[in-house]
């Protein structure tokens, strides 16, 4: 497992989602620097999503990623590779330079179940200028099995290099990740595989390690597990764990102590209460996130039986 596995540490992209992409320049360029000598082999560093197609949309660079810009950020870039990801309807393909002209290696498409015609037709258009491709399918656990392998057949004849489970709302476990690998080795054997957890049941390191022990080769991760709501699996806890001999840990703990300490600080992320009930219930995490931005965001027990009456139950059964 420690020879063939992959992380991707998507602290940027993801912490993002905690942080409306507030990060200096400092920040990012230390993070490269860090993961690249701590051999890391990915760094997800934004999305490619165009602004034309964001109207009005407020925050930083790293959501709306510029090459230029990226070329002045990491000015010397070293074995640590670049990703990107992109949205369905929020990226416009003019945007995307020849791999042999960008400083990204590899661009993720991320889209729901109904959308995954349209994510193999950007990642085509990817694959044809040179990247190397990831399809993520979001929110798994709401996807009837019927409908999974219907697209799983449609991905197996594309020219996606990797194909991720995606564990987006926290609620699965262990058995539920054996069953989507060994779902997806069935249906898309010429693909590799990636994984993508959140810590909502804080499961997210320990699924992450499920699905490296089935085969699953990229293993998504964040410094410190800073990602939306409950956080994702922790890249210094795969870099020490996995015993690959060409990882380090001591850089990832020099980026803990400079950056990560002081921002999770200022920022909330991680596992917390309303987030562990949303993952338990299978339900989005914006629900949890609504509540901790609001004036009861310590009251669980009414966050709790508002989310398992019978009125709320009826609406997500007919949804």
């Amino acid at each position: 497992m420690k020879e063939t596995c992959k992380i991707l540490d998507c602290t940027i992209r993801d912490g993002g989602l905690v942080n409306n992409w507030e990060f200096s320049v400092e920040f990012v360029r230390d993070l490269y620097n860090s993961l690249n000598e701590a051999g890391v082999e990915y760094m997800e560093i934004g999305y490619k999503n165009s602004p034309k197609l964001l109207k009005g949309a407020d925050s930083g660079p790293w959501r709306f990623l510029d090459e230029s810009f990226l070329r002045e950020v990491i000015p010397h870039k070293g074995f640590t590779k670049l990703s990107a990801l992109v949205d369905i309807g929020r990226v416009d393909e003019n945007d995307i330079l020849p791999r042999e002209e960008s400083m990204l290696d590899l661009i993720r498409v991320a889209c729901y179940i109904k959308d995954v015609d349209k994510g193999l037709e950007l990642v085509k258009k990817f694959h044809d200028l040179g990247y190397e491709t990831s399809l993520n399918i979001m929110a798994l656990s709401h996807v009837l099995e019927h409908e999974l392998i219907e697209v799983l057949q449609e991905i197996n004849n594309s020219v996606v290099d990797i194909v991720y489970v995606v564990d987006s709302y926290g609620s699965m476990d262990f058995k539920d990740i054996d069953y989507m690998v060994e779902k997806f080795k069935q249906y898309v054997p010429n693909k590799q595989l990636g994984v993508h957890t959140h810590n909502n049941m804080q499961l997210a390191f320990a699924n992450t390690l499920a699905a490296a022990a089935k085969g699953v080769v990229y293993l998504d991760a964040s410094v410190y597990g800073m990602g939306r709501a409950a956080g994702n699996c922790a890249t210094e806890l795969l870099v020490s764990h996995l015993k690959n001999p060409r990882y380090e840990l001591r850089p990832l703990l020099g980026m803990l102590e400079k950056h990560m300490i002081p921002m999770r600080e200022k920022w909330e992320w991680g596992y917390i209460i309303p987030y562990m009930i949303s993952g338990t219930l299978n339900e989005h995490p914006r629900v949890a996130m609504a509540l901790r931005s609001s004036a009861k965001k310590d009251e669980f027990v009414e966050f709790y039986d508002t989310l398992t009456s019978v009125e709320a139950v009826v609406a997500k059964n007919e949804s």
